[in-house]
């Protein structure tokens, strides 16, 4: 997929059409759509065009328990429109080919992981709005964050990789911290086969960093991170490193991603935060303010090749 051009006007068109519509407006569903599906999909393809000749795939998988709801809400108002838009401008990278997951918990959630095709036009924001926001969690102080990093290892063909050895961006969204194992019953249930182990989380990590550059981004509005910011923060830069970032104010989510592919890209973190707005450039400059000038670090569970 990904074949066609994001177009500004396509997307102020649909931003408008859906100002006035509450959450349970833009998202109507009351079960999992069968297109975005685990189990239906054997491939989600992210290749090249002729109007996308060096395609870049960017997945975003968003929490949508609890008081992450609110995530999906934020990316379908108005941060997909800032995240291709300023890749766009801003040129880190080329031909940007976006992704959006929305992910819960395999222990209670009856659909843990939903996912879109790679879309570079307003088609992501219609593939978006039937998300089933399911808004449950178990309560086990993880959600499954490592289901997006599994699907992306084994169900994702990039042309970025295959024919340019280029990674893709692959970003995880949340406030908890991540789960210590993927279970293979959860992949069975969810996915429709796959693993005949348990894996562990760090597995999990080190197989999907192969082709993704792998980040994720701890919400501190989020009840949990409210609640245990140290121990939250100290899980995933251990398994991470630097790439585990947080994030004071989620409505700035798509320019922290924009920031993060920017830095990671070779730009210098200060430079980055200082170039956006006065009401967005101190909550980047602070989220990015431990990074490393040169290249991110990642922490034990991330491949480096």
């Amino acid at each position: 997929m990904g074949t066609s051009r994001w177009d500004p006007e396509d997307w102020d068109l649909y931003a408008s059409r859906t100002s006035a519509k509450s959450a349970d407006e833009l998202f109507r569903s009351s079960t999992i759509d069968k297109e975005l599906d685990p189990l239906d999909i054997v491939v989600r393809e992210s290749c090249d065009s002729k109007m996308n000749p060096l395609s870049t795939p960017i997945i975003v998988a968003i929490d949508e328990t609890g008081s992450m709801g609110m995530l999906a809400e934020t990316l379908i108002r108005s941060g997909l429109g800032v995240l291709i838009e300023e890749i766009y401008d801003r040129k880190p990278v080329s031909d940007p080919h976006v992704m959006c997951m929305a992910l819960g918990d395999a222990w209670s959630d009856k659909a843990p992981l939903q996912v879109t095709q790679f879309e570079s036009d307003i088609r992501l924001a219609d593939q978006l709005s039937k998300f089933w926001i399911e808004g449950n969690g178990g309560g086990n102080n993880f959600e499954s964050y490592n289901l997006p990093w599994y699907f992306a290892a084994t169900r994702t063909k990039c042309d970025a990789f295959l024919k340019r050895n280029k990674k893709g961006y692959l970003f995880t969204v949340g406030d908890e911290p991540p789960p210590p194992t993927l279970l293979a019953a959860h992949i069975k249930k969810f996915l429709g086969g796959g693993s005949q182990r348990d894996m562990l989380t760090r597995d999990v990590l080190t197989m999907a960093s192969k082709t993704w550059e792998i980040f994720h981004i701890m919400i501190e509005e989020g009840s949990h991170y409210r609640a245990h910011p140290r121990e939250t923060k100290r899980d995933w830069q251990e398994l991470l490193g630097q790439r585990a970032i947080a994030l004071s104010d989620h409505t700035k989510l798509a320019e922290l991603i924009v920031s993060i592919i920017e830095v990671q890209e070779g730009t210098d973190p200060a430079r980055v935060a200082a170039s956006w707005s006065k009401n967005t450039a101190p909550i980047v400059r602070n989220s990015l303010q431990e990074l490393s000038p040169s290249k991110i670090l990642g922490g034990k569970g991330v491949t480096r090749l």
